[in-house]
């Protein structure tokens, strides 16, 4: 009996870590998606073709780690935008957890967008909320730089030692090396549908 409970256990484990492996990995390049906005418009990441960098963020209204960064990451998009960055939220919940259009309509967040089926968290492999990808653009061609936490303390802003987003939204417009490359974020596990 013990041997299969062993089994069992390694068997879960290995899967646990295949699922978080899934999605795309640092320096794939990112295909097109198109989802549809809180205002009912639908929003492709061609759109942003002229952005040098865009910053995808997984999120929802729901997560209390989410609403602790809110005010953070709007800030950094306000900061960012005039130096070519595109802040894109995505909602992996929208129209599954209750969430609506017309809540997410509420948010600030501009484009807000809604994961309708998950096609989008689970094809970059986005595990919790808030969790953000940065994607370098060549031409038109979007690589993946960056997934993982917004920085190492979301309870207090104040307390902040390290600025991973900052830092590496940074180094991609200097066209420098990212570093670190994925943080291991802590937020609210989407729930699979």
């Amino acid at each position: 009996m013990k041997y299969v409970a062993s089994l069992l256990t390694t068997l879960l484990f290995s899967a646990s870590v295949f699922a978080q492996s899934g999605g795309y990995q640092l320096g794939d390049k990112v295909a097109d998606f198109t989802l549809k906005s809180a205002q009912n418009q639908s929003v492709s990441l061609s759109n942003f073709t002229n952005a040098k960098t865009v910053v995808l963020v997984f999120t929802n209204n729901q997560c209390a780690y989410a609403k602790m960064y809110e005010s953070r990451l709007l800030n950094l998009a306000g900061s960012y935008g005039a130096k070519g960055v595109q802040f894109i939220f995505i909602n992996p919940g929208a129209g599954d957890t209750g969430e609506t259009l017309q809540d997410m309509a509420a948010k600030q967040y501009r484009p807000y967008l809604a994961d309708e089926g998950q096609a989008i968290s689970t094809q970059f492999g986005a595990m919790k909320t808030p969790e953000v990808f940065v994607l370098h653009n060549d031409n038109g061609n979007f690589t993946l730089k960056y997934k993982g936490s917004i920085d190492d303390n979301p309870q207090m802003e104040s307390a902040v030692k390290n600025f991973y987003l900052k830092n590496v939204i940074d180094e991609v417009l200097a066209n420098r090396n990212v570093s670190p490359s994925d943080k291991r974020v802590t937020g609210c596990l989407i729930k699979k549908y």
